[in-house]
C-alpha cells in the first residue's frame, strides 16, 4: 500500500523524461535572451565592426564556448537581435499608427504617433546600430527595406485617409519626405540627453506640424 501511493504521488519515469527537454529548452531560451542583451550593449559601444563574440560573452558572464553553443558567429548573433527588435518595433508602431490615432487633430496625432516610436528606440539604441549603421550585416539590410516598405505604406494610408482626393504621386512624395523628416529628427533626438534631448524632440514635432499642417488641414497641394 505504501508503495501504491509512493507511485501515485511521484512524476513516473515517462513523466520526468518529458520534463526534462522542456527545462532545458526553457534554460536555452534564458540563455538566448542574456546573449541578445549582452550584443545590445556590446554594439551600442563598439559598433557591428568592432564588437567581438569575445565581447559579447563576457558582456554576458559566458565563456565563449557556451556562446558558440547558441550562435556560429557575430552575424548571427546581429541577426537574432534585429528579429527581436523588429518584433518589438512593429508592435510599437501598430500601437501608433493606429485609426484612432490618425484621426485626432494635428498636433496630437503627432504625440500620439511620435511618442511610442520615438521611445522604442530610445529604450532600444542597439535598433540604430544595427538599423542604420554602416556595417549593417547584409541579411539585416534585406529587412530594413522591409521595415522601410512598410513604414511608408501606412504614412501613405494615414494621408490618404485624411486627404482621399490627393494624387497617389503626391501622396508617396508627401510621406516619403514625412518619414525622413522623422529619420532625420531622430538621429538628433537620439546624439542627446535629458533636456536637450526633450528639446529636439519638441523640434522634430514643430518641424512636421509646419509641414504637414497645409496639406492635412488647408488642403493645400503638396508641390506648390
Amino acid at each position: 500500500m505504501p508503495e501504491k501511493q509512493q507511485t501515485e504521488e511521484s512524476p513516473t519515469l515517462q513523466q520526468r523524461a518529458e520534463d526534462r527537454p522542456r527545462r532545458r529548452q526553457a534554460r536555452g531560451e534564458r540563455r538566448i535572451a542574456q546573449l541578445l542583451e549582452a550584443a545590445a550593449s556590446v554594439f551600442c559601444r563598439s559598433g557591428y565592426t568592432g564588437a567581438s563574440t569575445n565581447a559579447i560573452a563576457r558582456e554576458a558572464g559566458v565563456s565563449p564556448g557556451t556562446l558558440y553553443q547558441f550562435f556560429p558567429n557575430k552575424e548571427a548573433i546581429a541577426v537574432g537581435l534585429s528579429d527581436q527588435l523588429l518584433e518589438h518595433w512593429a508592435q510599437s508602431h501598430g500601437q501608433a499608427l493606429t485609426p484612432e490615432n490618425i484621426g485626432l487633430p494635428l498636433d496630437r496625432m503627432l504625440d500620439a504617433i511620435l511618442d511610442p516610436l520615438i521611445a522604442f528606440n530610445v529604450e532600444n539604441p542597439a535598433f540604430a546600430v544595427l538599423m542604420h549603421g554602416p556595417d549593417t550585416p547584409g541579411a539585416i539590410i534585406e529587412e530594413i527595406g522591409t521595415v522601410h516598405c512598410t513604414l511608408l505604406a501606412r504614412v501613405e494610408e494615414m494621408i490618404a485617409t485624411r486627404l482621399p482626393d490627393m494624387p497617389s504621386e503626391q501622396r508617396t512624395r508627401t510621406a516619403n519626405m514625412t518619414l525622413h523628416l522623422f529619420k532625420a529628427g531622430l538621429t538628433l533626438i537620439m546624439s542627446h540627453e535629458g533636456a536637450e534631448r526633450a528639446a529636439y524632440v519638441a523640434e522634430l514635432k514643430t518641424v512636421m506640424h509646419r509641414y504637414l499642417e497645409p496639406l492635412l488641414e488647408g488642403g493645400l497641394p503638396a508641390g506648390r
